[in-house]
């Protein structure tokens, strides 16, 4: 999303993030989560890292702070944020969601206008059939649990979606706090779909289990004419996300 794009892998940190041509060095030995103002913080050798803003990287539970602490205590002799997903997440949201939730909303609101779940294939009948049977129950669980109630259609051609709905879904993504907010601004177009990211978020539905119901139509053309490697590799990775994201929102449950 536009309001919160993802840190630039070459942003690392030292004593917090801070921007740098060189790779850096550990220059930690041990990690920690503590409680203190204003919630849990990573600790490293008892000094808590910055967020490219200069923030404090707090989060609001013990367990949020120890998914982030546990990418800082694997990393090897040079710190390398490209395994950090965590660490970027809660950093987009103590700078950039905390700034800017009302836009934030505003995109995941947006994606309920033409959400993935909407837009069934015209053909093949079989691809029709399976999003039929595996789409419906989450459109349904939308209208039922959340109050939002999109309407399906056939092929690629758009459908406007009641503003009763989209007012709804923006309704609840401001409900959230600023790392939840973050959690589904990142899930939503991972997804497609802001209800399977709200399903995800609420527990009702495992990252990957989203994931592929996400990519029905991509699994579908695989089984018809096979997968390669540099596409195998990008549903990997994207996978390996949707799976961060449940373990986030559980965290922030705890």
């Amino acid at each position: 999303m536009s309001h919160i794009p993802p840190l630039d892998p070459n942003v690392a940190a030292r004593k917090g993030f801070r921007e740098s041509e060189e790779r850096l060095k550990r220059f930690w030995t041990a990690v920690d989560v503590a409680q203190g103002e204003g919630g849990w913080s990573v600790t490293l050798d008892g000094r808590t890292p910055k967020t490219p803003a200069g923030a404090k990287l707090t989060l609001p539970t013990g367990a949020a702070a120890r998914l982030v602490a546990d990418e800082w205590a694997v990393q090897g002799e040079f710190l390398d944020p490209a395994t950090m997903p965590a660490t970027r997440l809660a950093s987009t949201a103590i700078d950039r969601v905390s700034q800017a939730r009302d836009p934030v909303a505003d995109e995941i609101a947006a994606f309920a206008g033409s959400d993935l779940l909407c837009y069934l294939a015209d053909h093949p009948t079989a691809l029709a059939l399976e999003q039929a049977r595996e789409w419906t129950p989450w459109r349904d669980w939308a209208a039922l649990e959340l109050g939002v109630h999109l309407e399906p259609a056939e092929g690629i051609i758009h459908r406007a979606q009641d503003p009763g709905a989209i007012a709804r879904m923006r309704e609840l993504a401001l409900r959230l706090d600023d790392f939840g907010l973050a959690g589904v601004a990142m899930a939503t177009p991972l997804l497609g779909s802001a209800v399977l990211a709200l399903a995800v978020q609420r527990g009702v539905l495992g990252g990957q289990a989203a994931f592929e119901l996400s990519r029905l139509d991509e699994a579908f053309q695989e089984r018809q004419w096979g997968v390669d490697a540099e596409a195998a590799e990008r549903t990997a990775a994207r996978r390996a996300e949707a799976a961060l994201l449940e373990r986030w929102f559980r965290a922030l449950e705890a």
